[in-house]
């Protein structure tokens, strides 16, 4: 186990020598420190300047890396080793980004031909699409498209969709994830049945629901339009062609991915075909390359120029050895609203595990708790926590040096506030500074007294700093790929396998279990589910 490792060991006892440290401290005593713990790579700068590290820290870290085997790890997934051992599959969403020419073999087969094949195949049926080449099925143009997927073929294109809102000349998207029947009625109030195109995501096309959506809206097609309607109105992400058949669909209008692609990294795959209807081919192929730039500078750079490395490893940082399970992703760009929530399932679904790779139980803390909201809400809703609550939280803030909407003073005041929170974050308010402020006013030595340990910051919370120049689709695919790649460094540091995502499963097969129940068909529960299932079936019945 990594833990009882010579690394290991040298970093808690270094964590045990700096824990007390605080930034202040560092940055007067190196007035040389951002320029010394920042870098630039792909269009990102990063300062990580604002973090309980020293010079010895990063020693540290990176004799953890080489314990690991980082660099070896890191040429095995390029190269198409299984790495995710308890699926026996490789991890290729690298091989979707990556250009024709080059040359990936699972099994002896080239995937990248196999990759750009498909798609090739996707981009002229989007493209088709978008120029009104394929109608529908009254002759009209296709204005919306409704995508039905969840998870992965839902979390990461509705993110990249929103961000990318600014480029959009294409149909209108929505997506449909929810089983909730709400999710699917709302959306198909939205829309004109006869100018809809709908999507259907899901590899086997069994994912229970997508399926009931899928179903739902098709149904509601038929009503409108008639049955014949379906084949030209529907198309799908899935290898599942005789499913695809039966529902209706033209085989020639499904398009597939591999067992190589986990959901939550697949929106570079054809699962991105709602992204490349709404900013067509172009821009689809721009938001690769980003990714590919990142993937080159990841597979080359040093550790400490090497964004994805710093990144994780000061996450492993604070993660194991400071007891900080919360990590925030904060934004301060409207269109990244979505940028969390596609995070906070890529990262705590890949690196939720307490396993290592010999099928362990860890001795230690893996994966933190991943959530945010784009600045300056944030600011009014949780930042006093990430201030001056118990809880210390590690963050990170992206930002733009140019806007898309650049409306009067709007960027200069929204940037004000990003710097502001970082420094606040960082360096705070002690008593000592608080109380000369407060004697500027008209309080009382007693008032200043009562009210002057309220005010106290202390600082010493830490944060990252991701600056670029304006959100495209090709800083946008170089930002997701160095988050990607942050997540599977982790995985390495801490030994588990970051593709696999067993923890999802219990419950999807008792959930299936749980539907007998409703159909009369009951089975063997705990007193307090059976309780609650009965209850529901009573009350339910009753509001029938």
């Amino acid at each position: 186990m990594i833990s009882q490792s010579s690394a290991w060991k040298t970093l808690k006892n270094h964590y045990h020598d700096v824990e007390d440290l605080h930034l202040r401290d560092l940055f007067s005593q190196n007035p040389n420190r951002f320029s010394q713990f920042s870098t630039e790579s792909c269009g990102i700068f990063l300062d990580y300047s604002k973090n309980l590290i020293t010079e010895k820290t990063k020693e540290l870290l990176s004799s953890l890396a080489k314990e690991t085997r980082l660099k070896e790890h890191i040429s095995k997934m390029f190269g198409g080793d299984k790495i995710n051992w308890t699926e026996n599959r490789s991890v290729l969403h690298t091989a979707l980004r990556a250009p024709i020419t080059s040359k990936v073999f699972v099994d002896g087969v080239n995937v990248v031909a196999q990759i750009h094949q498909e798609l090739s195949r996707m981009l002229q049926f989007s493209e088709e699409i978008r120029s009104g080449t394929r109608r529908g099925f009254t002759g009209k143009k296709f204005e919306s498209v409704i995508n039905i997927g969840i998870g992965g073929s839902d979390l990461g294109p509705s993110m990249v969709c929103e961000a990318l809102k600014f480029y959009a000349d294409g149909p209108t998207v929505y997506f449909v994830s929810n089983v909730d029947g709400t999710h699917i009625a709302n959306t198909l109030a939205k829309v004109d049945l006869q100018t809809t195109l709908f999507l259907v995501a899901s590899k086997t096309f069994t994912t229970q629901e997508t399926m009931t959506n899928a179903f739902t809206a098709r149904d509601a097609l038929i009503n409108a339009l008639g049955e014949s309607a379906v084949s030209l109105h529907f198309a799908a992400m899935s290898t599942n062609l005789k499913a695809v058949a039966e529902f209706g669909m033209n085989p020639d209008n499904a398009f597939g991915f591999w067992d190589f692609v986990g959901g939550r990294y697949s929106l570079w795959s054809v699962i991105g075909l709602p992204i490349a209807l709404q900013i067509g081919k172009q821009g689809f192929m721009e938001l690769l390359a980003g990714a590919h730039e990142m993937d080159e500078h990841f597979c080359k750079a040093s550790d400490w120029e090497n964004l994805p490395v710093i990144l994780a490893m000061i996450s492993t940082w604070y993660s194991s050895f400071y007891h900080m399970p919360s990590h925030a992703i904060l934004p301060y760009d409207q269109y990244l609203h979505r940028f969390a929530a596609h995070f906070q399932q890529v990262d705590m679904e890949s690196n939720g595990k307490s396993v290592n790779r010999d099928g362990q139980i860890v001795d230690y803390q893996t994966g933190q708790i991943l959530w945010g909201e784009p600045g300056t809400n944030g600011q009014h809703a949780f930042y006093q926590l990430i201030h001056q609550g118990t809880h210390k939280i590690s963050c990170d803030f992206i930002g733009f040096f140019e806007s898309l909407n650049p409306i009067g003073e709007h960027h200069k005041i929204l940037m004000s506030h990003f710097f502001a929170q970082t420094e606040a974050l960082a360096f705070g308010l002690n008593l000592e500074q608080v109380i000369f402020e407060l004697k500027k006013s008209d309080l009382s030595e007693e008032e200043i007294r009562k009210l002057a340990p309220h005010k106290v910051f202390y600082g010493n919370r830490v944060s990252n700093t991701i600056l670029m120049q304006k959100l495209t689709p090709h800083s946008l695919g170089a930002l997701i790929a160095l988050y990607e790649h942050k997540i599977f460094v982790q995985g390495v540091l801490w030994e588990i396998n970051s593709f696999d995502q067993w923890g999802v499963e219990l419950g999807k097969k008792l959930a299936k279990s749980i539907l007998s129940d409703f159909e009369g068909k009951p089975g063997i529960h705990d007193s307090s589910t059976s309780g609650l299932i009965e209850l529901f079936i009573k009350k339910h019945t009753k509001g029938s």
